[in-house]
């Protein structure tokens, strides 16, 4: 089996993964979402200081369950330590880094280092053993940090169509939801007042609508949202306190929640159709991984579309759309297959590597 670490943002997280039959064994994990709430957003010194607290008390759980296997040698089983080494918040990816390199070294065990977003559409596969799809994968990775449509063949050959130009999906929702001082994570959040809304909407627009290129951007809808607020603050100055006081209040961030979410799930909408309409003979399934797909709004809309071009949807199990060693481990299986080792180092990237993913968007995607 193979021991997994993800440290890459605000989630602490171990896990071990049977080689054989890629089946997960054990999981765990420890989220920071109460130690970043009041400030709206991850705070990178306090995320590097909770894991280097955290990934010990993780490891000496894990250690308890392998211990139940071979007690008198509880590390005896492994096979190789794996690490999430890009992309991420460097302060944190270090905390990982150092745990891997200290097992790999002191086990005498090889050492894998893989990219985070690859490990989310892994996610796709847990407990699976084969995760090649014949007929080719779409994917929408949508996170607090990243917006992408990913096209897979294989291990190997896994190209980057499109991304966000600025913001995130998951970094907006976030923001709209510091906006309006309603706490942190702001997905759930966002999603829980919009659903609450049955009335008429705002205008919001919708970004890049004539665009015809695969791109992202959010961060003129967010503008949007900043402006609607900064409306009804200048209500407020005018006198008609009412508006934005009390269940008037609740009502507005519900209708603000509402709006937004509308147009934000719209503008990935389009941005598919556009990939299903281009390469949509390339793929035969379609896959929605990362933390913001817990969204059930955006999954609704990704279904109908997938069912429209006659395409099967596959989805991450919710406990694992956030970010998790379980998804690495899984993503780790096949990198061991191939003798995929890294030899030990600190290297860490914030950004994927160049040689991450294929660049070539055309017939042979």
């Amino acid at each position: 089996m193979i021991l997994s670490i993800e440290s890459s943002c605000d989630d602490s997280s171990l896990a071990l993964t049977r080689l054989a039959d890629c089946k997960l064994l054990f999981h765990t994990k420890l989220s920071q979402d109460s130690h970043h709430s009041p400030f709206g957003g991850v705070v990178p010194e306090i995320a590097s200081r909770l894991h280097a607290e955290n990934l010990p008390l993780l490891l000496s759980k894990l250690t308890d369950f392998l211990r139940t296997l071979t007690p008198s040698a509880p590390l005896s089983p492994l096979k190789a330590i794996v690490i999430a080494n890009r992309p991420g918040l460097s302060v944190t990816l270090s905390e990982g880094m150092c745990m891997a390199n200290a097992l790999a070294l002191s086990l005498n065990l090889p050492l894998i280092c893989l990219n985070h977003l690859k490990g989310h559409i892994y996610s796709l596969f847990i407990d699976t053993p084969h995760a090649h799809i014949s007929g080719g994968l779409g994917v929408l990775l949508v996170s607090g940090g990243h917006t992408q449509i990913l096209h897979m063949r294989d291990y190997e050959h896994i190209t980057l169509v499109a991304q966000s130009l600025d913001d995130s999906f998951g970094e907006s929702f976030d923001k709209v939801a510091k906006m309006l001082s309603l706490g942190y994570p702001g997905g759930p959040i966002v999603e829980s007042y919009a659903a609450k809304h049955s009335g008429a909407l705002l205008p919001m627009p919708i970004p890049l609508l004539r665009d015809k290129r695969l791109s992202f951007s959010f961060s003129g809808l967010k503008n949007a949202v900043r402006l609607e607020i900064l409306k009804a603050q200048g209500i407020t100055e005018n006198g008609a306190q009412s508006i934005v006081e009390g269940g008037a209040l609740e009502e507005l961030r519900a209708q603000i929640c509402a709006s937004f979410q509308e147009a934000a799930c719209a503008h990935i909408l389009n941005k598919l159709r556009i990939y299903f309409e281009r390469y949509g003979a390339h793929f035969t399934h379609f896959g929605v991984v990362g933390g913001a797909s817990a969204n059930a709004f955006l999954r609704a809309k990704i279904e109908s579309l997938c069912h429209e071009f006659d395409k099967r949807l596959i989805l991450a199990p919710l406990e694992f759309c956030a970010d998790n060693a379980a998804m690495i481990g899984r993503l780790a299986c096949e990198a061991y297959a191939r003798r995929d080792f890294s030899p030990l180092n600190d290297t860490i990237s914030p950004k994927s590597l160049a040689e991450d993913f294929l660049r070539d968007c055309g017939v042979g995607i």
